[in-house]
């Protein structure tokens, strides 16, 4: 999904010359967006998901939830959905093949630890359970509830829940339906690929074993990665030659 300004037709190839490379079976590649501009041809372009909120609410940050809509404009069958902000690293197959209703990146998986968040221990378990969105696979038009759920009451839900991918799990997981990836596939840029602390001075980002798509979750963005930027007192960021030309390729 593309739209407003932060991303723009780039990152939508990209992403696309990715998917090519690493997905040998025959697949569409579509892009919900309300700007086609400078979109490759090979890429089919529809209009982003209405949600269909009440009247008066006109609140649409959590538009990626208009994935869940019955139906998904004119896709059926298997959906694997990706962020823009991700990098493609290995073969996409196993995504497909794994068996399961609905799978997503569980998103503790993407961060180090927080023993702080043991003093709260309900709060805890259900950040353990969250599913991070931006790689999951489900059937179109096989999960309205989680959209039903969020237009019945939005208010509430954005009330009760920080962002969308909250909402999105706590729905899921009522059914039964909450299930993740293994946590190599999905690796986090920050803390799996850059050496901690001191590490990071002499020693450059590399691929854990297993990797499949590299995730830029929290900060820094991809963006800033690959403008150089990123660097921290405590982190600094090496060569990613290696990344760059997994991002970069045709």
């Amino acid at each position: 999904m593309k739209w407003g300004a932060m991303y723009g037709p780039d990152d939508v190839n990209r992403l696309r010359r990715g998917v090519s490379r690493h997905l040998a079976r025959e697949h569409r590649f579509v892009c919900f967006t309300d700007d086609s501009r400078g979109l490759d041809p090979s890429i089919e372009v529809r209009p982003l998901p209405e949600l269909g909120l009440p009247k008066g609410h006109g609140d649409s940050r959590w538009r990626k939830l208009g994935l869940f809509g019955r139906p998904l404009s004119d896709l059926t069958g298997t959906v694997l959905f990706l962020d823009l902000d991700l990098v493609i690293v290995d073969d996409l197959a196993p995504f497909f093949d794994l068996p399961g209703e609905f799978l997503i990146i569980r998103d503790d998986d993407l961060f180090r630890p927080k023993p702080l968040r043991r003093l709260r221990p309900a709060r805890d378990r259900f950040l353990a359970s969250v599913g991070n969105s931006s790689v999951f696979r489900f059937t179109a038009g096989e999960f309205s509830y989680i959209l039903e759920a969020y237009v019945a009451d939005p208010i509430s839900a954005t009330r009760d829940f920080e962002i969308s991918q909250q909402f999105q799990s706590a729905q899921l997981a009522k059914r039964g339906h909450l299930q993740y990836w293994p946590p190599s596939w999905c690796v986090s840029f920050k803390n799996h690929c850059v050496p901690r602390g001191l590490a990071s001075y002499v020693k450059s980002p590399r691929l854990p074993s297993g990797a499949k798509i590299v995730v830029f979750a929290g900060s820094p963005k991809m963006a800033e990665v690959f403008a150089g930027r990123g660097h921290r007192l405590h982190r600094r960021i090496g060569n990613i030659e290696w990344l760059r030309r997994a991002w970069e390729s045709t």
